[in-house]
């Protein structure tokens, strides 16, 4: 998932350090907790997610002065995401842990239209037979910029466009689904791809920091 990272990023020395947030930081480590897992992962799409997760990169997206979104990018192809309105751990309103289900290119302005304008947002989307439903009251995606840091010292910037879908998978149990078009430049180049991850809510009992 980060090879393309590595290829295409230098380090860099200035500029903001990754935030940390829940103690959760670029080069640590947490564990989820296994009967949380067990209880929970028959009734998602998530399949065999690791129990202990090396944090390779972070991504944060300011979504207005106060509120931010901090992912925390892992070694198992997932990422716990962190909505946050201050910067200290009492402002924070909700974690999830989300995997990348699937990520495909888009190689043509437009098929990125095409997404934009009619495939991102629709009233339902069905994955794997089942069915989300819109959460957010919006037409049109929601943009955003995300910036990234690697453990190598880099960073880079994505634009977003993203709508969320849930569906109650379980009692007292709700999946999500992000749905995101990607955009990165690259030597003046588009690089885009339409990328999937299904997802569910954490409690700060469900995972402890090792490292």
């Amino acid at each position: 998932m980060f090879d393309w990272f590595k290829k295409r990023n230098q380090p860099q020395d200035t500029g903001p350090k990754a935030p940390e947030i829940l103690g959760l930081r670029l080069g640590g480590a947490f564990e989820l907790d296994d009967l949380k897992l067990r209880l929970t992962e028959p009734s998602l799409i998530i399949e065999g997610a690791a129990r202990t997760h090396l944090i390779q990169a972070v991504g944060e997206v300011q979504l207005d002065e106060q509120t931010r979104l901090i992912r925390y990018y892992t070694d198992d192809d997932g990422f716990v995401q962190v909505l946050a309105h201050g910067e200290s751990d009492a402002d924070v309103s909700e974690v999830k842990l989300f995997y990348f289900y699937d990520s495909k290119p888009i190689d043509t302005d437009s098929e990125w239209q095409h997404q934009l304008d009619h495939q991102i947002v629709k009233s339902q989307w069905t994955l794997e037979e089942f069915s989300f439903d819109k959460l957010w009251d919006n037409s049109r995606p929601v943009a955003m910029t995300e910036t990234t840091w690697l453990q190598n010292g880099s960073t880079n910037r994505t634009d977003q466009f993203v709508m969320l879908y849930e569906r109650e998978a379980a009692p007292s149990t709700t999946e999500v689904l992000l749905v995101a078009a990607e955009e990165k430049i690259f030597n003046n180049r588009a690089e885009r791809s339409l990328v999937l991850s299904t997802g569910f809510d954490l409690s700060p009992t469900d995972f402890k920091l090792i490292g």
